[in-house]
């Protein structure tokens, strides 16, 4: 969920893998057809892959079970069947229907390795197969008719496109959902569920490294008055207001959130609390001294916080939210308007 790629990895993982598994399980019965059916016409050689890619299969459907690293399998398993395929085109055997298995190859690459690598290892294994077909086939006018030859290299087009359109399609709806559940619809910042999946990252990569980090809970004063006094509409200009400023002073790597209401969260990774301190304090007062502008009004508003580091003040995000707030309180207390360390 931190780059477009790793979150359509992830997003993708589950119906890679079941796809993978019914391909092999596919690949391990027609395989041992095939090499059936060739070694009944005496073409020993393609018999002799297509047996060995049946056994492969089982080889890889029970690594498959335990592995954590999908797009290796994948690829350990497309590579030789493409091969074998490749196989069995340039066999003298084998006939030319053996060529109507290459429309495969758009569809499968796709769907196992998305739009850019399977879009690539398609041109690549289409290019191998034209020029395998033009080997065997050449010199035959028969087959080198100009309708036969426009039918067979349009079809291929179209499922090249269509599988890449597909997939490109597909990516697009997974974005814009993972926007919806994990994204504020009102400011815009990420919600609870993203501080979460990002809190955890950041976690795994403090206890490879050692590094400090640091959570600042804000919450801001007396909110309820800016509904009150200048309408809910006000009130949500407000939040988004806060939201922009909340973004100047904050790097690349840090996460600002929105909790609900009028409560955010800070997420700043390699920062301990003294410095987390010094950046909530920076906020604060860019906040105090920028006053939002709704119908020619100024809405003043002031925000109160309190910082807590992983480590000392807590190991898991709930426990850092509840020290947090707990200084939040006291800065409430102390009169407002000021970020408690």
């Amino acid at each position: 969920m931190f780059n477009d790629a790793t979150q359509h990895r992830q997003l993708a993982r589950p119906y890679r893998k079941a796809l993978l598994t019914a391909l092999l399980i596919l690949t391990f019965v027609s395989g041992l057809l095939f090499a059936y059916i060739n070694i009944n016409r005496a073409n020993y050689i393609v018999a002799g892959a297509e047996f060995g890619m049946s056994a492969y299969s089982i080889v890889l459907l029970f690594g498959l079970r335990l592995t954590q690293r999908l797009e290796f399998w994948v690829f350990a398993y497309l590579v030789p069947f493409f091969s074998v395929m490749m196989l069995a085109l340039a066999a003298p055997l084998s006939t030319l229907n053996v060529f109507i298995w290459v429309l495969l190859i758009p569809i499968v690459s796709h769907l196992l390795l998305g739009r850019r690598l399977g879009l690539a290892m398609s041109v690549a294994y289409i290019a191998i197969a034209s020029g395998i077909f033009f080997w065997r086939y050449g010199g035959d006018p028969e087959i080198m008719q100009p309708v036969i030859l426009s039918n067979i290299g349009v079809l291929t087009l179209c499922l090249i496109a269509f599988s890449h359109v597909y997939e490109i399609t597909r990516e697009q709806s997974e974005n814009r959902l993972v926007k919806l559940a994990h994204s504020d619809p009102l400011t815009g910042l990420p919600n609870r569920a993203h501080l979460q999946s990002r809190f955890e990252h950041e976690q795994s990569r403090h206890q490879r490294h050692g590094s400090a980090m640091s959570v600042v809970l804000l919450d801001l004063d007396f909110f309820k008055r800016v509904n009150d006094n200048h309408g809910h509409e006000a009130g949500d200009k407000t939040l988004q207001h806060v939201a922009k400023l909340l973004l100047v002073d904050l790097r690349k790597t840090d996460l600002a959130a929105r909790l609900g209401g009028e409560e955010f969260c800070l997420l700043l990774p390699d920062t301990d609390s003294v410095q987390a301190h010094a950046v909530a304090e920076k906020i604060r007062v860019r906040l105090a001294s920028t006053p939002l502008d709704f119908n020619g009004s100024q809405i003043a508003v002031t925000m109160s916080g309190g910082v807590a580091e992983l480590g000392r003040d807590g190991n898991a995000l709930n426990d850092l939210t509840r020290c947090a707030d707990r200084k939040l309180y006291n800065a409430k207390a102390e009169g407002r308007n000021r970020i408690t360390l």
